[in-house]
């Protein structure tokens, strides 16, 4: 239960060392809801560099990864693992300090709610009463209040449209998107429009519908975060030793305004109203707190009222128990900071390293063959890609004495990003056999590179095999 002697100084030592102060939280929220919406859109249109390199794509169509400007082909798709391993480990991170805080603040299903829950129902068409209870739905058996309802639905089946497309844009560029989307027949890109459909539909039922029953019973990150709590995660906490404690050691609810001696909870119940996943904070630590404070911000007014600091906060539960400050950089959250550190420097490292050309090179499964004046011919497939913003003609040298190139002849003009397959074949007029009763494999370097441009060369390791000859 709470401590009665504490109530009279703990407020202003609270204030001083945690997110106990009155603080409203809503317009910081709107201004971020807004930032990462604008980014969103506009990021898919920006490009970079010579070679329009996007900001991110993920491009199936051309089987390309833009990172920054940056464009590396299918065959660069290692850098993939790292992103990944960042991504994974930015989450670990993010959830150990602050808990659900990208729910609360910059998730696209929190964002999508406010916008169809708070701005079209509320806001715009009056269907709801109050932003500040979201427990109490639109009364739907009045004829002015469907038709209200159909006109936001309508609406939102709009922004749906829109957010899928923009959605679609991290995969198809938006050029290359509209141009598919108005070009005549449509039944050449199915594909594109199957997956624009279903996200539409996804995205409008699920925000329309499910609302944040997909946050509590849905959302994978909602258990992910129970195994990556401690005592010092910042999350939205009710400081029971002030107000009072409302329910037991069991979840039970004990009573409405807590009986205890000068526990300053007034049992308004606001800060439940507001809550838009439906919970009671005063419960303590829940899965479905997706740390958006909207119940911090209800509290502050009802206290601020009576001259007091708000109960609930932006802050851990061990400054509630010991009132000492959060602790930020503690082993785990240093240990998750040293780690992405390393793989962002490897990601770095590893990006830097683009090359400007691409060559597979393939073995044919007749592995020599030998003429008439007793020269010896491998064949072999190039595949030759130009990777760089600019045209380049590309050829290669053998390093080997005695193996030369017998065809082609002259280098292969590639535009950028463009494809080619070329026919090698290297011959020799040398007896290079070394093994007995058997062929000789001969390990060749081969050193590929743009004839217009030095800088640009890589090498590439390939087997010469020369048979045995029975005498």
């Amino acid at each position: 239960m709470a401590n009665s002697d504490a109530t009279q100084e703990i407020p202003s030592s609270v204030a001083a060392c945690s997110n106990f102060n009155g603080v409203i939280y809503r317009k910081r929220r709107y201004l971020m809801y807004s930032a990462v919406t604008i980014v969103l859109l506009i990021l898919p249109f920006i490009t970079l560099g010579e070679n329009n390199g996007h900001i991110f794509l993920l491009s199936f169509d051309h089987k390309q990864l833009h990172i920054f400007g940056i464009v590396f082909d299918m065959q660069e798709f290692y850098l993939m693992p790292f992103f990944l391993i960042l991504l994974f480990l930015g989450i670990f991170f993010m959830t150990t300090l602050a808990g659900r805080v990208f729910c609360g603040w910059a998730c696209p299903q929190t964002i999508f709610r406010v916008i169809f829950r708070d701005l079209i129902e509320t806001k715009i068409l009056k269907l709801r009463k109050r932003i500040d209870n979201k427990q109490q739905n639109p009364d739907l058996s009045l004829f002015l209040n469907q038709i209200k309802k159909a006109i936001a639905l309508g609406i939102w089946f709009c922004l749906s449209l829109l957010i899928a497309s923009n959605f679609m844009w991290y995969f198809v560029p938006p050029q290359d998107f509209f141009t598919y989307l108005f070009q005549e027949p449509l039944a050449d890109h199915t594909i594109l429009l199957t997956f624009l459909a279903c996200i539409t539909a996804a995205i409008f039922f699920e925000v329309s519908l499910i609302g944040e029953k997909f946050c509590a019973y849905m959302c994978p990150y909602c258990r992910v975060q129970s195994v990556l709590y401690d005592k010092d995660t910042i999350m939205t906490v009710y400081d029971y030793k002030r107000g009072g404690e409302v329910y037991n050691s069991s979840g039970v609810k004990m009573w409405k305004k807590p009986e205890t001696p000068q526990a300053e909870c007034t049992g308004c119940e606001a800060c439940v109203k507001v809550c838009p996943t439906h919970i009671d904070i005063r419960k303590g630590l829940q899965l479905e707190c997706i740390n958006c404070l909207e119940c911090a911000d209800a509290c502050v007014k009802v206290m601020g009222k009576l001259g007091k600091v708000s109960l609930i906060g932006w802050t851990s539960m061990d400054m509630v128990e010991t009132r000492n400050k959060v602790n930020y950089f503690r082993f785990r959250t240093t240990g998750y900071l040293i780690v992405l550190a390393i793989v962002f420097v490897s990601l770095l490292i590893m990006g830097s390293k683009k090359e400007n050309m691409l060559l597979n090179i393939n073995t044919f499964s007749e592995r020599y063959s030998i003429k008439s004046d007793g020269s010896v011919d491998n064949s072999y497939s190039f595949l030759f890609q130009n990777t760089s913003p600019v045209p380049h003609t590309y050829y290669f040298e053998v390093d080997h004495a005695d193996i030369y190139i017998k065809r082609p002849k002259k280098g292969i003009l590639l535009q950028p990003g463009e494809k080619s397959k070329m026919i090698v074949t290297l011959s020799t007029k040398e007896n290079l056999s070394t093994a007995e009763n058997k062929d000789t494999a001969i390990l060749l370097n081969i050193h590929a590179f743009a004839e217009d441009d030095p800088t640009i060369s890589i090498q590439r390791e390939i087997i010469f095999t020369y048979p045995y000859i029975k005498k």
